[in-house]
């Protein structure tokens, strides 16, 4: 075979194998049911500790609820508010009361433009290093601050299985 028909076929073989890879499936790291019963049990450790009646949400890394628990005589708009609370600490890889500082002034403002998102504390992203694969949102303590304190304990609950 000459040297030219052996470049030709390499050179065609070469996207033939790129595209094999590109149709292989996505291999990612998630929330698993497990771990977002293990977060919400910690969650409500922290909070019946502190004497806080909370409802939780935990969204996993596509920001789809994962697992919820509406709480023993919590308000009816705690459910809605820690999913908002979670799906904004996932979309921006920040926890909301962070994401409450970077929306208050100047073109800041703008990222509340985002729908379903929330400018309050509460929502606390789920990492794995860098990389964030779900959050958890609470709702119902006396201010987004308790709600955090609570969601981090949640957390921290499943920082083994994070590293």
């Amino acid at each position: 075979m000459s040297r030219f028909k052996s470049a030709m076929i390499a050179a065609c073989a070469i996207p033939l194998g790129a595209t094999a890879h590109a149709q292989a499936p996505q291999v990612e790291r998630n929330v698993s049911m497990a771990m977002s019963q293990a977060i919400i049990a910690g969650v409500l450790e922290q909070c019946s500790k502190d004497g806080y009646k909370v409802s939780v949400v935990v969204v996993d890394k596509a920001g789809v609820v994962a697992a919820s628990l509406r709480g023993d005589g919590t308000n009816p708009h705690t459910m809605e508010f820690a999913r908002m609370k979670a799906y904004t600490s996932r979309t921006r890889g920040q926890t909301s009361l962070e994401f409450q500082q970077a929306a208050a002034t100047g073109d800041g403002m703008l990222l509340r433009q985002i729908p379903g998102v929330v400018a309050i504390g509460g929502g606390v992203p789920i990492k794995v290093g860098t990389e964030t694969i779900g959050a958890v949102g609470v709702s119902g303590a006396p201010g987004g601050d308790k709600d955090e304190v609570c969601a981090k304990a949640g957390i921290a609950k499943v920082a083994d299985s994070l590293k």
